[in-house]
């Protein structure tokens, strides 16, 4: 039998392994990193100076392997099982290396095998399986939301909206004072001094009381979810007030968790929950990194996020894998927010133009160390320019190549819609990072984030009092 016949389509460009036995031995030290279930085993030798080495697959360790080798010349030969049959022969690669300490002639390696399998080549077969769950990616996950048979359908808020929005910037207010309002941050936000400061200056600036969330944003969903449980019985018993929640991106998740979990407890404490641009039903990006089987394991991907996340920014690893499709699905079937409650879900679609992606358009403040002529031992800020519009919008359009879906280059629009919300999907160019940052060229003539956040919330509580009413005239 031909051996190119073994050879996988995948890799037809790859030489026949009766020709190619100089080709492997070169590349030996690449399989050896690569393929971490082969394994190197001495081979013991009866002739003068030669030693051989063989690379055995874990799964037919044993099988007997036989090898020649010439200090001038290559030969290779395919031997068939004893009992004769005719599926295709299980491959097992060996190499020989001859060193002979008289000679300064170069040796070459032989690859022989004696196993007939139906398996085809292991060597190959593990790398096309990963190579396919790699191409696949997240296809599969990204909108599952939208196909479950078992969850309600979305109500579009958009024009609604856009007439609150206009209302705001002509100086129209709506927001009660009657309410607590707590914007709950999202991944990483420990570590943006500036993360919805402006929404609360804002709100503040109105004579609305309004909190942002001291959570440890780095921390797992449902960790989270007990601190905030426990922060808006904290400001519901010191204000009896009821508390209206806004959280973006991971903020949303983990407040969502919070209303899932703990809802006899807070159903009378809470006015109603909005979700900024979060990824409610997974994130294809976390899912493409984290996913297990990949062509990423070579490289150690996990580890290196590990690293980053446990011991640079010295948060918890689970933060990032509970926003994964896998950990959102098991989540969800567990916990499910309550049909009571008034939900608002808001997306957007990053711009990928050209002249975005070659700007550096995000604004955020670092904290320096004291220095002595500081005198008062006060930390100064200073302005740093971050490149994260250029960053969504890389993500952005690497989402749409690859799964042709739209996002604001880290939630996909589809997974940011929670079953049963209003959902608000504005047609105004916006990344994941706008929401909590400042601009460097804001558009005046549009409306800035905390006018977003304040229209969000206007409709929020329109959507309550729709409910409230919906669900009074059931109770008749």
């Amino acid at each position: 039998m031909r051996s190119d016949r073994l050879v996988p389509p995948l890799f037809s460009s790859v030489p026949a392994l009766n020709e190619a036995a100089s080709y492997l031995a070169e590349t030996t030290s690449l399989f050896t990193r690569c393929f971490s279930d082969y394994s190197v085993e001495p081979v013991p030798d009866d002739s003068g100076g030669r030693e051989m080495v063989s690379f055995v697959s874990c799964e037919t360790a044993g099988s007997s392997l036989t090898t020649n080798s010439s200090s001038h010349r290559s030969t290779s030969s395919f031997a068939n099982s004893s009992n004769g049959a005719r599926s295709a022969p299980l491959v097992h690669e060996e190499i020989a290396r001859t060193t002979v300490a008289a000679s300064s002639q170069t040796s070459t390696a032989l690859v022989n095998s004696s196993q007939v399998s139906q398996s085809g080549i292991p060597i190959f077969q593990g790398l096309i399986e990963r190579v396919k769950k790699t191409v696949r990616g997240s296809a599969d996950d990204i909108g599952w939301l939208q196909r479950a048979p078992d969850l309600p359908p979305v109500e579009d808020g958009t024009e609604r909206f856009i007439e609150i929005l206009d209302d705001i910037r002509h100086g129209l207010r709506f927001l009660p004072k009657s309410m607590v309002y707590l914007l709950v941050p999202g991944l990483f936000s420990n570590h943006g001094p500036l993360y919805f400061v402006s929404t609360k200056t804002r709100f503040s600036k109105m004579g609305l009381t309004c909190h942002i969330a001291k959570i440890h944003s780095e921390a797992s969903v449902e960790t989270n979810a007990k601190e905030l449980k426990d922060y808006i019985e904290e400001i519901y018993w010191g204000s009896r007030k009821r508390v209206l929640l806004l959280g973006h991106s991971k903020g949303g998740v983990d407040a969502a968790a919070a209303l899932s979990m703990y809802w006899p407890d807070l159903k009378d404490k809470v006015a109603g929950l909005a979700l900024a641009q979060s990824p409610y039903g997974g994130s294809p990006i976390a899912s493409d990194i984290l996913r297990e089987g990949q062509l990423g394991d070579y490289v150690n991907i996990r580890r290196l996020m590990e690293i980053l996340i446990c011991k640079v920014i010295k948060g918890d690893m689970q933060a990032l894998e509970d926003l994964t499709y896998d950990k959102r699905k098991e989540f969800l079937r567990k916990y499910h927010l309550p049909k009571e409650l008034p939900v608002v879900s808001f997306h957007t679609e990053a711009s990928i133009s050209p002249a975005v992606l070659a700007t550096l358009s995000r604004v955020a403040h670092a904290e320096l160390p004291t220095f002595t002529p500081l005198s008062a031992g006060e930390r100064a800020t200073l302005p740093v320019v971050m490149p994260l519009g250029a960053v969504m919008a890389a993500n952005a359009q690497l989402l749409q190549i690859r799964y042709g879906e739209k996002s604001d280059g880290l939630v996909t629009c589809r997974d940011a819609e929670v079953p049963g919300s209003v959902v608000v999907r504005p047609k105004r160019k916006l990344d994941h990072a706008w929401m909590v940052y400042s601009s460097l060229n804001d558009d005046p003539s549009e409306a800035d984030a905390s006018q977003v956040c304040e229209a969000l919330l206007t409709l929020l509580v329109e959507v309550g009092m729709k409910k409230r009413q919906e669900f009074a005239k059931k109770d008749e």
